[in-house]
């Protein structure tokens, strides 16, 4: 289908549908359209109904596309696999950022229940939710989220599928909204830049994070102190965490939080602390530590680690020595490990 303008009258079922891909003999694992293409469309749906719904359908194209006005989702896309959504602009109202309405923006832009489809050069510019993604592997890259600032509730990406996920963001712009992981299990959030204390909030379920990556991303706020990745641990404490890598990431005005910290300090005397608490994402949790001492001029003393406990490791030495002494903590695990610093504190 190609081209032209598709608009929902005022008695347009509230519960539909502007094009609604799917058959009425729909059962599940069931595949009843595939090599479906929709280019140069407009989805008005007048502030009724919901655009595109794609149900049971495999290797579907929707391509430089404009859906406005939803009151439900813009495109909603349920079993089947393979839909690509490319060069397309979403938006409940149509506005250029900074809307005074902001706050009340409801619907969702893009729901993606379904396995194996892709998101690329997208912007979302109005909607609660930017893009819900409830199904496996699937990759957003490109995709500009700008729907509903998080302090107005508002949500760029949530990966909702605890326990699982398998899911990759790359290269995307989180601009005032942010990302929400639900117990993420292979994730990866790599080269996207993050906007007006936009962050990444990691919300327990189960209590589970596996297979984790965050890294070389770029975070920018207004110095409020807002952490690049947040806890939501309202649901019950992370406590099965493994294969975790939050590293090489740099901010601007936000507190950094990684799963990797280096800190040096030099000084006199025989014992040496390091709080990487306001740093570390979990808490309470060291998996690795490695450190050197540099004594300075001819002086020469043993020295060793003391003390790990909420994130605080300290080292002491036989005797007062002025020494430069460096140190790196690791969060990472492999499944099953535990650490042999937990609970360790000699003093």
């Amino acid at each position: 289908m190609q081209g032209g303008t598709l608009r929902a009258s005022p008695t347009f079922p509230p519960d539909g549908y502007l094009i609604d891909l799917q058959s009425p003999t729909s059962a599940p694992n069931n595949y009843h359209y595939e090599d479906i293409t929709f280019c140069d469309l407009l989805f008005d749906s007048s502030y009724v109904s919901g655009g595109l719904h794609v149900l049971d359908s495999v290797r579907t194209r929707v391509d430089n596309c404009f859906f406005i006005h939803f009151s439900t989702r813009g495109i909603l896309v349920e079993s089947g696999h393979e839909t690509f959504v490319s060069d397309t602009f979403l938006g409940q109202h149509v506005t250029a950022g900074g809307d005074p309405l902001e706050r009340n923006f409801t619907g969702t832009a893009i729901e993606l229940a379904s396995n194996d489809n892709v998101l690329t050069d997208i912007a979302i510019f109005s909607a609660a939710m930017g893009v819900v993604l409830r199904g496996q592997a699937n990759i957003l890259t490109g995709v500009h989220c700008y729907n509903k600032a998080m302090f107005w509730g508002g949500v760029g990406v949530l990966v909702s599928l605890p326990g699982l996920g398998q899911t990759r963001i790359d290269n995307c712009y989180m601009d005032y909204t942010g990302i929400v992981l639900e117990d993420p299990v292979q994730v990866h959030i790599t080269n996207t830049f993050f906007l007006g204390d936009a962050n990444i909030v990691l919300k327990s379920v189960n209590g589970k994070v596996s297979g984790l990556n965050i890294v070389d991303n770029m975070f920018s706020g207004s110095n409020k102190g807002v952490p690049i990745v947040h806890l939501d641990e309202s649901g019950g404490a992370f406590r099965d965490v493994d294969q975790v890598v939050i590293d090489r990431n740099n901010v601007n005005g936000v507190a950094l939080k990684a799963s990797v910290v280096q800190s040096v300090t030099r000084a006199q005397g025989s014992q040496w602390v390091f709080d990487f608490s306001p740093v570390l994402v979990f808490p309470n949790r060291i998996y690795d530590v490695q450190y050197s001492l540099y004594p300075e001029g001819s002086a020469f003393t043993m020295h060793a680690i003391t003390d790990v406990l909420n994130n605080i490791v300290v080292v002491r030495s036989a005797n007062p020595v002025d020494a430069v002494v460096s140190m790196v903590v690791d969060q990472n695990s492999m499944p099953g490990e535990q650490s042999p610093y937990l609970g360790k504190n000699r003093s």
